[in-house]
């Protein structure tokens, strides 16, 4: 499993957002990963051990409701976390068309 996975959820739908750009980048902006949900709208984003750090992953979730023919506001959304440790972490986030939450997962 990689060190980071991700889910989101089309809470608008009640089902898995499946087909969503997610890319992982160091606070500052250098590229690391990339990755698109699975069918059970999950993804795992390498490298296999962050370093403690600030990290970024943006959801493109603009394209993803343009693909559905969905008016959407946002056209990607960021979410920035810290790694302090070599424990597994998980980033989902529940989505529709006009809001967004995330939390840290399991």
């Amino acid at each position: 499993m990689p060190h980071l996975t991700s889910h989101v959820l089309d809470a608008a739908t009640g089902t898995p957002a499946s087909g969503v750009a997610i890319s992982l980048s160091t606070a500052s902006g250098a590229p690391l990963a990339s990755a698109v949900t699975d069918a059970d709208g999950r993804a795992g984003l390498g490298p296999d051990l962050l370093e403690p750090g600030d990290y970024t992953l943006r959801f493109e979730t603009g394209d993803y409701f343009a693909a559905r023919g969905v008016e959407a506001f946002y056209p990607f959304v960021t979410v920035t976390f810290r790694v302090t440790g070599e424990r597994h972490h998980h980033v989902p986030i529940l989505l529709s068309p006009f809001a967004y939450s995330t939390y840290r997962g399991s």
